[in-house]
């Protein structure tokens, strides 16, 4: 076989590297392009209660049906509903999620319109809820029933494309009734944050927490300590205590606040994935299918070369006698 047999066999080779390159950065350009996933998990404000009052009439919680312009469909903004399909995000999100309980606004959809809002080139934003009222952080942890539907759920929405870019988490209301669950709350939680990165193969998922601004019963502030002292990477809590309007259940946030928090969720969210510094670069992200393709069409070709070469120049190389 002759030299030019052999450079041609490199030139191919770096065609196809340069091909399978190409193939990558147009999957990956598409995957950006495509569903940025965000998890919506904890309790009833985080469902959303915005609007559910007593009706005077019926003596029954309903929803009143107003919809601010931050929570109005956006045809960019899907949310993965029960039947575990992508639909067209509508309030109340967690309708058929938090089915024992009536729904109503929550802060999902308005952190969806702000990231659209402040960042276009996101495309399209998939909400995942699952969100249960009158849920503690007991049965949160790893393991128990709502655990295991939230990570299968997240999972699953990942069929068809799309990334998991993010955990919203509000919860810990109804773990204030005693002062050892309040106590324990803390310890509880940097577990279940932690547990839910490993089992999203994601070690540092943004993660997004509300720290209560109501609660169920008196030790309020123990939770909002352990919550607002919680010091993890890529974890940042953000606090609507200042601008929080507790509708007259007094536990559930208005419309309106709940308008504000969104937005703040998504002011906090944007700066912290701007802010991290620990980033995981290309090289140790997981496999994909082009990595693979790659792997599969490169390698041997480079393989096959050499060997072309050295036996080349094992049959070319005058003998000495």
């Amino acid at each position: 076989m002759s030299m030019k047999l052999c450079f041609l066999l490199l030139i191919l080779t770096a065609h196809a590297y340069a091909a399978a390159t190409s193939q990558q950065e147009e999957e990956e350009a598409a995957a950006a392009a495509h569903k940025h996933i965000f998890i919506l998990a904890g309790q009833s404000n985080m469902a959303g209660r915005g609007g559910v009052l007593d009706n005077n009439a019926t003596d029954e919680l309903t929803w009143n049906e107003f919809v601010p312009k931050e929570c109005q469909p956006n045809p960019s903004i899907l949310r993965f509903s029960a039947n575990l399909a992508w639909v067209e995000a509508r309030e109340p999100l967690h309708a058929d999620i938090d089915v024992k309980k009536v729904n109503g606004i929550g802060p999902g959809m308005p952190f969806a319109h702000e990231l659209l809002a402040k960042e276009p080139k996101y495309g399209v934003i998939g909400l995942v809820p699952c969100a249960i009222g009158g849920t503690t952080i007991d049965e949160w942890a790893k393991g128990t029933p709502l655990y295991n539907q939230m990570v299968r759920r997240a999972r699953t929405s990942l069929v068809g494309g799309g990334r998991i870019r993010g955990l919203l988490w509000m919860q810990g209301e109804s773990d204030t009734n005693t002062l050892p669950d309040a106590e324990a709350y803390k310890p509880k939680l940097e577990k279940f944050f932690n547990d839910v990165r490993f089992d999203m193969m994601s070690p540092m998922l943004p993660i997004v927490q509300v720290a209560i601004a109501s609660a169920e019963g008196p030790y309020i502030d123990v939770i909002r300590k352990a919550q607002l002292g919680l010091y993890l990477p890529n974890v940042v809590t953000v606090d609507p205590k200042i601008f929080a309007v507790i509708q007259p259940d007094k536990l559930h946030l208005t419309p309106q606040s709940q308008v504000k928090l969104g937005t703040m969720m998504a002011d906090a969210y944007m700066k912290l994935v701007a802010n991290s510094t620990s980033k995981l670069s290309k090289s140790t992200a997981p496999p994909t299918l082009s990595n693979f393709a790659f792997q599969l069409a490169v390698i041997p070709l480079l393989s096959f070369s050499l060997l072309m070469i050295l036996t080349t120049n094992s049959f070319t190389s005058p003998s000495v006698q």
